[in-house]
């Protein structure tokens, strides 16, 4: 079946505000990984303003690069926007812990930094465009757009209150990171059910999301193992733990 049948097949209820709730939990993600490379960057460098600044221009540059090829991507939408959010899964999951490794092992991490952003702002970038063109001409344009943006915008209060409060006083950054990833390769399960008329394979694509989800729940048992300790690194890594 065809993405736009499976559209058609949603009706108001449990399953709309499933997908609302889809589109807030990315969305909690995203702003998530670009806290943690913010964090990390003013941490390591200093300069909380600047690093803070270049991090979310870049960040927002790349979302709007990644809305902008959205349009150049068909087939099969729906299996696009699951293949996105296992990347996400894995890419904005090692975040924290490529950032400290890259931090401890290079002189200037920064190039680093910014291409991982600009990688993760891309891909974030991608969802809500592909998300809007799934249900195209199957939901009132005025009711579509103003839900999927309000469950958005949401997603990110919900972060920005999250991160500080909770997420990096018990996880840490390295959990925290890793956290969000596996919540990326949830929606990408949880997308399999949702969006399974318009999806083929759709076995392989589940075994794909939790062989994502074991992968980053092992690399969350190993916690801050994963964090190269050195004397860059060593007192964000144990001061962080002294939070929790």
């Amino acid at each position: 079946m065809t993405d736009s049948a499976a559209a058609a097949s949603f009706r108001p209820g449990m399953r709309a505000n499933a997908l609302l709730l889809a589109v807030l939990l990315v969305s909690a993600c995203a702003l998530v990984y670009e806290l943690l490379a913010a964090a990390i960057a003013s941490y390591v460098i200093g300069d909380v303003v600047g690093q803070f600044s270049v991090v979310i221009g870049v960040y927002l540059s790349a979302m709007g690069l990644g809305a902008h090829l959205s349009k150049f991507i068909g087939g099969s939408l729906a299996r696009r926007f699951v293949d996105i959010e296992l990347l996400l899964a894995l890419l904005g999951g090692a975040l924290a812990p490529l950032l400290f490794f890259a931090f401890a092992r290079l002189s200037d991490a920064r190039p680093v930094l910014w291409v991982a952003v600009a990688l993760v702002g891309t891909l974030v970038g991608l969802e809500i465009p592909l998300f809007l063109r799934i249900l195209e001409g199957k939901v009132e344009f005025r009711e579509l757009v103003a839900r999927v943006l309000a469950a958005d915008y949401l997603g990110s209060l919900v972060a920005s209150l999250l991160f500080p409060l909770a997420l990096v006083p018990y996880l840490g950054l390295v959990r925290t990171s890793l956290a969000a990833g596996a919540l990326n390769a949830l929606v990408a399960l949880w997308s399999t059910f949702l969006l399974a008329p318009s999806l083929v394979r759709v076995r392989t694509l589940r075994l794909r999301a939790v062989a994502v989800l074991v992968l980053v729940g092992v690399a969350m048992a190993a916690g801050d193992r994963l964090v190269v300790q050195d004397d860059v690194v060593a007192p964000f890594a144990r001061s962080a733990r002294e939070s929790r």
